[in-house]
């Protein structure tokens, strides 16, 4: 009886030890945002979707509101393999891409459909951008939408290119800080996590953000006034590292891919909604200015020469986007 428990046990190790062990893969990724914020509900649905359709081969780490690394941080971090994933503002590129400006451009998308058109994969602005980045190591998976620029202020509103004269304004970009110079502003470029003790410390009087952020980021308590002026676009984009996805298996590949592609389309469908429903409430907070279309004329007028400043600074590439831009 002895001799056939000991055989037992041994038959059941061997198997045991012969049975395949499908190894966790595991992919961190950072946003500097809340988790409450839409974006970060963004990665919550991918996440979601992609433990759930690799049974567990795939498990994805969200770490929030800046944990691990700021938003300028990111593209290096994730390039150099530091961490497998990230969320970044498309302007983080500017500076291996200085192309990636052209959604910073003031007034090139005014409408949601182009908007859609310039950000939709393989689109003749889109797919350039992705190219590019590419090159600096870091591989696109999809854009997240994050809306329209809009205007902060302190006291008297900015509705008008005049109100910005003298004011030092945040900004996050240098074409946006190229469209402050233009109507006689000074542009202070900081990160978005910066701002709420920026504008309650007077450091700057005015700055530029977009409308979803005010209520999560609590701006509505350090500033007045919220003037829509959507003269640009805000775009995120979730990257990893190329070596990082190219040694992943096809499958798991192929689970990523279908996610991204999906969690870019509910959330780029709900965007409309979104700001609408940010406007709402920042109308409880704030005095909220929407511009006619007069006063959007005086704006388009009065920064019409950052075109060039873009073009010059962005070479071929940007002047290549400028040419798809106008023919959508």
């Amino acid at each position: 009886m002895k001799f056939m428990k000991t055989t037992l046990a041994v038959t059941l190790l061997s198997a045991v030890l012969a049975t395949p062990v499908i190894a966790e893969t595991t992919l961190r990724i950072s946003l500097q945002l809340p988790l409450k914020h839409h974006l970060g509900q963004n990665l919550l649905d991918f996440k979601q979707q992609v433990e759930t359709a690799s049974k567990g081969d795939l498990k994805i780490e969200i770490y929030p509101s800046a944990q691990l690394y700021k938003d300028k941080q990111v593209p290096s971090a994730v390039s150099s393999g530091a961490i497998e994933m990230g969320v970044a503002s498309l302007a983080r590129f500017v500076g291996t891409v200085p192309a990636v400006d052209v959604f910073y451009v003031p007034f090139m998308f005014p409408s949601e459909a182009l908007v859609k058109k310039a950000t939709a994969p393989g689109s003749t602005i889109r797919q350039p951008l992705d190219d590019a980045i590419l090159k600096t190591g870091a591989r696109v998976l999809w854009w997240q939408a994050y809306g329209g620029v809009a205007l902060l202020s302190k006291g008297e509103p900015i509705v008008n290119p005049q109100d910005m004269e003298g004011k030092k304004v945040r900004v996050f970009g240098k074409t946006l800080g190229e469209f402050t110079k233009s109507v006689g502003g000074a542009p202070v470029v900081m990160s978005g996590s910066e701002q709420f003790l920026a504008y309650q410390r007077g450091t700057v009087d005015a700055g530029m953000t977009g409308v979803s952020a005010v209520m999560p980021r609590k701006l509505y308590q350090v500033m007045d006034n919220l003037t829509v002026t959507k003269h640009a676009d805000i775009e995120f984009v979730v990257i990893i590292n190329d070596k990082v996805w190219n040694d992943l298996d096809a499958t798991q590949r192929d689970i990523i891919g279908k996610a991204s592609r999906k969690v870019e389309v509910d959330l780029r469908e709900k965007m409309v909604k979104i700001e609408a429903d940010a406007l709402a409430e920042s109308k409880k907070n704030m005095n909220v200015f929407e511009l006619d279309q007069a006063q959007i004329a005086a704006w388009k007028a009065a920064t019409a020469s950052v075109v060039d400043g873009y073009v010059k600074s962005s070479g071929k590439l940007g002047e290549q986007l400028v040419k798809a831009a106008k023919a959508l």
